[in-house]
């Protein structure tokens, strides 16, 4: 009998599990190989409810998530718990996902138990390691530990090369495509809980970075502010992050204002729903800028640098940083010049074509010669 290789999938947040649970089910459907998922659960109610939209229930749960947890302690529980299930389940092969503490840690641990590591979204950088913190150097230290390399685009393919490292890097588009093409053609949702007034533009709202704790997020805010007030046809839906930083600093802000909408954090598929409703898009979330070209939505990414330039080369994202003057001024240029809204809604997604799992598997079948 021809050997199955055991590949075992590691993520703990929410924008991971979207990115990662196409991935878990297209090879859990190949009889060369057997899947084992470990979640970190890094992010718990946010995480579960991915899992259950793309009906995945993971085979080891390791329940991390404290009450102010910090980065110390989740380090040293994801690569000690890692380890243990490793020591456990032996596999051929690890994929992780991204830049978030799960994938950094957990790649390292495979790294110290000599097991092959395969990257999904690898290459991304914006060569500031405190910009974003600590994410840029945690998808630093996943490419340089990999054997695999999962790009979804030249520049980041680009990126890797430039660092030196030239064997295992592949250029596949991003799951998160293959993610949004499944939801949106099988998971609609009705989104009438919101009390959307068709007769308005919808912008939606999403910031919860971490570098935008504080005064940027005040910016933000007074921005939105201003923005309705100033435009009667528009209507804003801004899904709160469960951090306190950010509800701490939104509510007494934008709480009670007429045509802002604060919601409680929506599951995947009335998210994607509520992009596809919307008119524009305000966020500084990477997924988003990467989902809502696809969509036909023009995108304005509320942060400084992005290690998704691609977009905006494409004309489908602009970057606006936390300035209360060019979010403002960028916005009403979208919505008073037509011809500007339309070269922006009409840019092609540089992401994929939605099969970045397909290519991903037959990578790794021709890695393993099987």
């Amino acid at each position: 009998m021809d050997k199955i290789i055991k590949i075992a999938l590691v993520f703990g947040t929410r924008p991971e599990a979207i990115k990662m649970c196409p991935l878990v089910k297209k090879l859990k459907e190949n009889p060369k190989f057997k899947v084992i998922t470990i979640v970190t659960a890094q992010h718990r109610q946010m995480l579960d409810s991915v899992l259950e939209l793309f009906d995945i229930t993971p085979d080891y749960d390791l329940n991390l998530m404290k009450e102010n947890q910090n980065l110390w302690n989740l380090t040293s529980d994801i690569l000690l718990e890692t380890k243990r299930v490793f020591d456990k389940i032996k596999p051929d092969l690890i994929l992780v996902h991204g830049d978030t503490t799960t994938a950094g840690i957990s790649a390292l641990s495979a790294f110290y138990s000599r097991i092959k590591i395969g990257h999904v979204e690898a290459g991304l950088r914006t060569f500031d390691k405190d910009y974003p913190f600590p994410e840029e150097i945690n998808r630093v230290i996943v490419d340089s530990v990999s054997d695999l390399m999962f790009c979804p685009t030249d520049k980041a393919v680009k990126n890797i090369e430039n660092s030196g490292i030239k064997k295992g890097i592949h250029k596949t588009g991003n799951t998160v495509i293959d993610a949004l093409l499944h939801v949106v053609e099988n998971k609609k949702t009705n989104l009438d809980f919101i009390n959307l007034n068709p007769n308005l533009k919808t912008i939606l709202l999403t910031s919860h970075r971490r570098e935008n704790f504080g005064k940027p997020l005040e910016n933000i805010c007074l921005a939105i502010k201003e923005l309705v007030e100033k435009n009667k046809d528009i209507q804003v839906v801004y899904p709160l992050h469960l951090n306190p930083n950010v509800r701490n600093t939104v509510k007494p802000i934008l709480e009670g204002i007429e045509r802002i909408k604060l919601i409680e954090p929506l599951d995947y598929a009335p998210f994607c729903s509520l992009m596809k409703k919307s008119h524009i898009i305000l966020t500084d979330s990477g997924g988003v800028q990467e989902e809502a070209p696809t969509l036909g939505v023009p995108v304005l990414v509320l942060r400084d640098e992005t290690e998704r330039p691609e977009a905006i080369q494409y004309g489908g994202v602009k970057l606006v940083g936390t300035s209360f003057e060019k979010i403002t001024s960028t916005v009403q240029e979208l919505l008073d010049n037509q011809n500007e809204y339309e070269r922006m809604s009409k840019a092609v997604n540089p992401y994929g074509d939605g099969k970045a799992c397909e290519y991903i598997e037959k990578i790794i079948e021709e890695y393993f010669d099987i």
